[in-house]
């Protein structure tokens, strides 16, 4: 037996509610070749520079829109001493961008090609349509249609 309401059924009122994703957060070995990735080549903002508060002396950077809005925020950690990452259980496989339509999936797959960052052709999804490619440190990251 199910424990989901019956179809059309409204869902119950809950206290507490996840809204969305706010950030995510990884690793670097260089805020500056990623800030030239993220900044120069995606055309993210570069939004905040500051000291990790968890570990003061350590660089934190912050990119997303122009406003900084949650949702739109990816951050970056630089710990050039730390081991390269191995994939696995307890890693995050890639993080996703999201784009208006196939065309303009299709101009960024062009985009990046031409300023010598390899991408995948455009996989099918069912419900959307992927590409794939990798940030200066490794991270897969994907752009996705609505």
């Amino acid at each position: 037996m199910s424990d989901l309401p019956p179809s059309g059924a409204e869902p119950p009122q809950q206290r507490m509610q996840l809204r969305g994703l706010h950030h995510v957060t990884a690793i670097v070995a260089d805020l500056d070749r990623t800030t030239a990735f993220y900044r120069d080549v995606l055309g993210l903002a570069l939004t905040a520079q500051e000291d990790n508060p968890d570990d003061p002396g350590s660089r934190h950077f912050w990119f997303g829109d122009a406003y900084g809005t949650p949702g739109t925020l990816v951050s970056f950690m630089e710990y050039p001493q730390m081991e390269e990452a191995r994939d696995g259980r307890g890693g995050v496989h890639h993080f996703a961008f999201s784009v208006g339509s196939s065309d303009e999936q299709e101009a960024w797959r062009d985009y990046l090609r031409a300023r010598g960052v390899p991408c995948s052709e455009v996989f099918e999804r069912g419900r959307f349509k992927s590409i794939y490619f990798r940030d200066p440190d490794g991270h897969l990251l994907e752009i996705a249609t609505a």
